[in-house]
């Protein structure tokens, strides 16, 4: 099975987080963590910054990674390299995705996710929860 790499970014700004709905393909409709594939040579940050510039039109810096996702779909293996995010400048602008919300904690099950997206929100909570607990 071929295995496709990419890289999404978990955008947060006063608490919130950045859900983007897909615009195209067999997931139409769908909501994820904007990203999308590395390119040969690329490091997940460089690919990262390079995917949200190109879909959003915004600039972010990395705070931190995440945690990595393997899922099957049914004709690929997909490997997800997820960072936390903050937004640096500029108006986001959809250039892929029909919609974009900011969700906080309380509404991150509130749209149906991609699969591979679903460990993610659960990796997102186990962060919050820790984090929280520290305090």
């Amino acid at each position: 099975m071929k295995t496709i790499h990419v890289v999404a970014a978990i955008i947060e700004k006063d608490e919130l987080v950045l859900a983007t709905q897909r615009g195209h393909g067999e997931f139409k409709g769908r909501w994820e963590f904007p990203g999308g594939k590395m390119e040969a040579g690329e490091t997940p940050e460089q690919a990262l910054i390079r995917e949200i510039r190109e879909e959003l039109d915004i600039e972010i810096l990395i705070e931190q990674y995440l945690c990595t996702v393997d899922h099957d779909y049914p004709t690929f293996h997909l490997t997800m390299h997820c960072f936390i995010c903050s937004l640096v400048k500029g108006e986001l602008t959809l250039r892929e995705h029909e919609a974009a919300k900011w969700l906080d904690q309380n509404q991150l099950w509130s749209v149906e996710w991609l699969p591979a997206d679903v460990d993610v929100v659960k990796s997102l909570e186990k962060r919050k929860e820790y984090r929280y607990s520290n305090l």
